[in-house]
């Protein structure tokens, strides 16, 4: 096969998953909606099955509900028929996942369902199978032509289910009003934490922060900003709101036989930029390094007072980008 070939196979296999997401976005009815009340008004979680490339999907699903506020686990249905039924409560929910419908592993978890009273909603292309006839509510797919057409290999209805279950992670967290902040709580590591932190976790506080006040001379800044190491100094009135900031480019501006001597207030730059303490990192690196003009430190001010104080390099190492 050529490459020419093989980007046609590629371009052929998306086109028919394109319009399969096609077909299932327009067929989305009360059923979903429905779905979505019963996951949000739990007050257990949403149990996720289902057997081969079905029970992939399934976790993935339980996964990102989870990962955004609704609380999910994946059940395997022949571990449930050996002891792993008793995971189920009678608070939970399940979602079943199977392109037929007639997955014959499904039917203790479908029985425990209808005995118990535990809401059943199948996601399956068969229309009237046993799942869909046994579910509380049904999630139809469409039953779009699988990609790899000689084998019936699941690829198209694999695509599918994944983009119904992401669709109903994302309609439960607007509907929970799910913030980034609580979206943080759950990814504390890697670059997506990072990207989810906010300059109050990153910054220094308390004693940490290097600060003068506004009647102090140079040589008392020069000795804040050698003792806290962070390239700069903040300069407070005396209700403790910050008024100016002493940076290595002030120094050097005012480089003179002299320069200790001077009063801080001469010296300053006044107003400087600060931000909340509640403002992404990401969000705060990209301002420190808009424009023309780039700062390498950034006052966190709360009520006018200074709480912390973030440097570029704090941001750097927490691998915001």
């Amino acid at each position: 096969m050529t490459t020419t070939d093989s980007l046609e196979v590629a371009r052929r296999v998306m086109a028919l998953e394109r319009d399969g997401l096609i077909q299932l976005s327009e067929s989305l009815d009360h059923q979903f909606t429905a779905s979505i009340e019963v996951m949000r008004t739990l007050k257990g979680r949403v149990i996720c099955c289902g057997v081969g490339k079905s029970g992939h999907v399934a976790r993935k699903i339980a996964a990102t509900l989870a990962s955004t506020g609704t609380p999910a686990q994946f059940v395997h249905p022949t571990e449930a028929s050996h002891g792993d039924l008793g995971m189920i409560t009678p608070d939970d929910a399940v979602l079943a996942l199977s392109k037929s419908g007639e997955t014959k592993e499904l039917g203790d978890i479908m029985a425990y369902c209808r005995r118990f009273g535990t809401p059943l909603i199948g996601m399956t292309c068969g229309p009237e199978s046993g799942l869909a006839k046994a579910s509380d509510h049904l999630l139809l797919v469409p039953d779009a032509p699988e990609a790899c057409a000689e084998t019936r290999a699941p690829t198209t209805s694999t695509t599918l289910m994944m983009a119904l279950g992401d669709a109903l992670a994302v309609a439960l967290l607007e509907a929970r009003g799910f913030t980034a902040q609580d979206f943080k709580m759950y990814h504390p590591g890697g670059a997506l934490g990072a990207a989810l932190s906010t300059v109050g976790d990153l910054m220094h506080s308390g004693e940490a922060m290097p600060l003068v006040n506004l009647d102090a001379r140079m040589s008392d800044a020069l000795i804040e900003i050698s003792a806290k190491g962070l390239g700069c100094v903040g300069v407070v009135n005396s209700d403790g709101a910050i008024v100016g900031m002493v940076t290595d480019g002030d120094l050097r501006r005012h480089m003179g036989p002299d320069l200790l001597d001077q009063p801080v207030a001469e010296v300053m730059t006044r107003d400087p930029k600060t931000v909340p303490p509640g403002m992404l990192a990401a969000d705060s690196l990209r301002f420190m390094t808009a424009g023309s003009v780039k700062i390498t430190q950034l006052f966190i001010v709360d009520d006018g007072r200074p709480a912390g104080l973030l440097h570029i390099h704090d941001l750097l190492r927490a691998g915001v980008k």
